[in-house]
Order: structure tokens, then C-alpha cells, then sequence
């Protein structure tokens, strides 16, 4: 997954540079690297997973009162 930005005319370095690092954190390619260092059990995998899906249904449910 190759991500880059294009300088604009008249843009600073500091300005692109800002622009590209959000770019990676919304693709979010740092945290499936970090991910892919270690093995992770495919039953913490999905322990995980279970997790966050009631996280999610909590927040939805707080919501619709």
C-alpha cells in the first residue's frame, strides 16, 4: 500500500508534511504494522473482536435513547 502526497504550489514542507501524516493515521497503516509484528492466538483474535463489537453496541445503544 503505497501512500504519498503531491506538494502544492506555494505549500511549505511543514504543511505537506502534516498532510501526509494524516493520511497514513487515516489508512492506518502504522497500526497494521505494528499488528503484523507479533503473532496474535486466533482466539485473542477473536476475544478482540468480540470485544469491541459489544464497545460498539454500547456507544449505539446510548444513542437511541
Amino acid at each position: 500500500m503505497a501512500i504519498g502526497i503531491k506538494v502544492r504550489d506555494k505549500e511549505s514542507i511543514d504543511r505537506a508534511l502534516r498532510r501526509f501524516k494524516r493520511k497514513v493515521n487515516r489508512a492506518r497503516v502504522l497500526r497494521e504494522y505494528r499488528e503484523s509484528l507479533a503473532f496474535n492466538k486466533p482466539s485473542d483474535v477473536r476475544r478482540e473482536a468480540r470485544k469491541e463489537a459489544a464497545k460498539k453496541a454500547r456507544r449505539a445503544s446510548r444513542r437511541y435513547y
